[in-house]
């Protein structure tokens, strides 16, 4: 397949591009630059251009575009940039979908387990109702403007969760953990969804080839609590676990940041990826962070 990738140089992104080519699949790059080699195309989402024929000669397309959600906290312009970029990258994607005389077969585009928002002692999966919060309101446009993509182009949207991966989340966690300072948040008992980086990847391209569309959810299949992701990556460095970190701290000083990306509750299944035949890599979020640490020393 000819695959058009943008937010190609993230932490997934960069994943993905390494695993589509090694599939023998053809990936073409979008920068927000010049090109500087033979795989980058330029576009402009703020300025909603791209070049159509690349839409003409693409099969799919995967929409990682997005501002980080790890700049903490999240101020008001921060939150604009949020979901603006989203929105931007999203809808010239879609708009040139629709626009081309020969639309890509799949747009997989990202999206996020926030759009479940905080649900303690519920077992959420894709149909599962929107939750309510900040994250839930931008997941909830993200997709809708993924869904005005032409109806001959199958849509999906790929809900993850926590990517452990050398980078993104993982990537102020890590010292912290090396240097024994990580431990339960607010009692670690809330329900953190993870998946491992090379998982996240392999389930992209595997949702390239399927069937499926519509929201899918893109985490590990056995859930674990806030205190098992953290205690798993402390016995990963061989680090001591246990310094708390009360949740008037992390509500005060992160913010809605805080209590929507460490404190909110989510009990995420990957229900619609199971029944598609995918298989993890990475079953248990001590498999994981055990991939981490291995792939960090090579």
């Amino acid at each position: 397949m000819r695959v058009l990738v943008a937010g190609a140089s993230g932490l997934i992104g960069t994943e993905l591009v390494g695993r589509l080519r090694a599939e023998g699949h053809d990936v073409l790059r979008l920068v927000r630059r010049e090109p500087q080699s033979s795989d980058e195309r330029s576009w402009a989402p703020s300025a909603r251009t791209i070049d159509i024929g690349l839409l003409d000669e693409a099969d799919a397309v995967v929409n990682l575009s997005g501002a980080s959600l790890n700049r903490l906290p999240w101020t008001k312009a921060h939150r604009r940039r949020i979901l603006a970029s989203r929105l931007e990258a999203t809808g010239t994607l879609a708009d040139a979908m629709r626009q081309s005389a020969s639309p890509p077969a799949v747009f997989v585009s990202g999206s996020a387990v926030g759009y479940y928002g905080d649900r303690p002692g519920q077992t959420l999966t894709e149909s599962s109702a929107k939750g309510s919060g900040f994250l839930s309101d931008v997941v909830d446009a993200w997709e809708t403007a993924a869904h005005l993509a032409p109806h001959e182009t199958r849509v999906v949207t790929v809900r993850t969760g926590v990517v452990i991966g050398r980078g993104g989340a993982m990537a102020p966690l890590m010292p912290l953990a090396k240097a024994g300072l990580v431990g339960p948040i607010a009692g670690g008992r809330q329900h953190w969804p993870w998946v491992s980086l090379r998982d996240e990847a392999a389930a992209i391209a595997h949702l390239l080839t399927s069937t499926l569309s519509g929201p899918v959810n893109v985490v590990g299949p056995e859930p674990a609590t806030a205190g098992e992701v953290l205690r798993a990556l402390a016995t990963a460095v061989h680090r001591p676990y246990g310094l708390p970190l009360p949740r008037p701290v992390v509500s005060l000083g992160l913010g809605e940041a805080g209590r929507e990306l460490l404190l909110a509750d989510q009990r995420v299944l990957p229900q619609r990826l199971l029944d598609d035949g995918f298989v993890f890599q990475d079953a248990t979020v001590q498999d994981a962070m055990a991939q981490l640490v291995t792939a960090r020393a090579e």
